[in-house]
């Protein structure tokens, strides 16, 4: 711990100490005089994430199934069955020739003291309370009376072996929850929760919540929010047939309800990490597409000390500057890769370049190289290791093929970006020599 204060006192660089979060000796969080966000490692120096995701044999985004796929078959011709020493000594060399510097969630366990730092995902949606999944909510219900008690028993379990290691980075809470965020094509959160089966608790409180906002009775609700309500079922109908709830009214109470329910989920979640392992930092829960200000506007410290979401095409920086001015947090970049959504569905142009792939491989450096300079942004992570069984190089997700070859126009990129990465945040800052 002498180290870190070391650092701090002599000026290696300076950040703000009202804006320090995390304990010394550990990771932590914190911003330069100059607004720069920049996570500061155990030692007290710099540090700027480059990790990779699900770094495993079985090459697949969360745990294993135990039924080995495509990848898993190529390595066991290559390594041998049941040879995660061989598969670990191998991808170790690859990450650091790729200049990376953290394992994301899902890492093959041989990995996980390699060297590399680490970030580990709690998972309180598979805590075991019921989890309300439809029209792109994937949440665990909140309300449920045993929500609080399973959060507690799930941070236990997954904190048990990290406590007390200056390797682990912090946790996420979950990964790619689907918050319900108002769209124009689908229901959001406070509709579908008022649409969901009597056995969850999500339905009930949804219930009550409009109800005693808007006169205690239907009559009082539909006038309120301008639609026609002479029973619940309207609401369960139209939710089944795609049709959102927008009216002024609606809208005024969905926020607040959204507000309530990311309340709920924050608070519990984060209490119960610091409960069990108050030295490592809380990352946020990787939101897949942004939620919503109401939902921001809990996501913020004390209760996370990063904000993750994941990345999903070239519109980095309006991303970017939309969670960072929402939250005022700092961003942790996570499922970056080419593969992604808007960067492989550039029209190709028959008869003018650039090729689709040029574009692709452009839009992708000018998005990474823009994440490591941003203001708020303190580490990203690329999606998977592996391609997925359907890719097709050289528009596949991972950074090895299923045969376990290089795929050379990811790592290429990311080890030319990932050597520069301080550098160019260095150039962003003022810092103390």
């Amino acid at each position: 711990m002498a180290k870190v204060r070391d650092a701090e006192s002599h000026g290696r660089f300076s950040l703000k100490p009202e804006s320090l979060r995390g304990r010394p000796g550990f990771f932590r969080v914190g911003q330069t005089p100059a607004g720069r966000w920049w996570l500061m490692d155990p030692h007290g120096g710099p540090f700027f994430l480059k990790g990779v995701a699900a770094v495993n044999r079985h090459g697949r985004v969360g745990a294993s199934t135990g039924h080995p796929g495509a990848y898993a078959r190529a390595l066991e011709n290559i390594h041998g069955t049941g040879d995660a020493g061989g598969f670990a000594k191998s991808a170790l060399l690859r990450l650091r020739n790729w200049h990376v510097n953290t394992l994301g969630p899902w890492p093959e366990p041989s990995l996980e003291k390699a060297g590399l730092y680490v970030t580990a995902l709690a998972d309180f949606r598979g805590c075991g309370v019921p989890v309300i999944h439809m029209h792109g909510v994937r949440l665990p219900d909140v309300f449920d009376p045993g929500w609080t008690a399973a959060c507690d028993r799930q941070a236990a379990d997954v904190t048990g072996r990290w406590i007390g290691r200056e390797d682990l980075v912090g946790y996420y809470t979950d990964d790619a929850l689907g918050w319900g965020e108002v769209r124009n094509d689908r229901p959001s959160l406070l509709q579908v929760c008022l649409s969901l089966e009597p056995g969850f608790s999500a339905y009930h409180a949804a219930w009550e919540f409009v109800l005693a906002s808007n006169g205690g009775d239907l009559g009082s609700l539909a006038r309120a929010w301008s639609i026609d309500l002479p029973n619940r079922e309207v609401i369960r109908q139209r939710t089944t047939h795609d049709r959102p709830l927008s009216t002024v009214g609606y809208l005024r109470d969905h926020d607040r309800f959204a507000r309530e329910v990311a309340h709920r989920y924050f608070t519990t979640t984060a209490a119960a990490l610091r409960r069990h392992d108050p030295d490592h930092l809380v990352l946020g829960c990787r939101f897949h597409h942004p939620p919503g200000s109401a939902v921001l506007a809990e996501c913020v410290y004390p209760h996370v000390d990063t904000v993750s979401w994941h990345c999903h095409g070239p519109e980095f920086a309006a991303l970017a500057e939309l969670y960072a001015d929402t939250a005022g947090m700092p961003l942790v970049l996570t499922s970056f890769g080419l593969s992604n959504e808007r960067f492989r569905v550039a029209p190709f142009k028959p008869h003018s370049g650039p090729t689709r792939l040029e574009r692709m491989l452009r839009d992708g450096r000018r998005a990474l190289t823009a994440a490591c300079a941003h203001r708020a942004v303190v580490g990203y992570e690329w999606a998977r290791w592996a391609d997925e069984p359907e890719d097709i190089p050289p528009f596949g997700s991972g950074l090895v093929h299923i045969d376990d070859r290089e795929a050379v126009e990811h790592t290429e990129l990311i080890a030319q970006i990932n050597a520069r990465a301080e550098r160019i945040r260095l150039r962003q800052d003022v810092f103390l020599k």
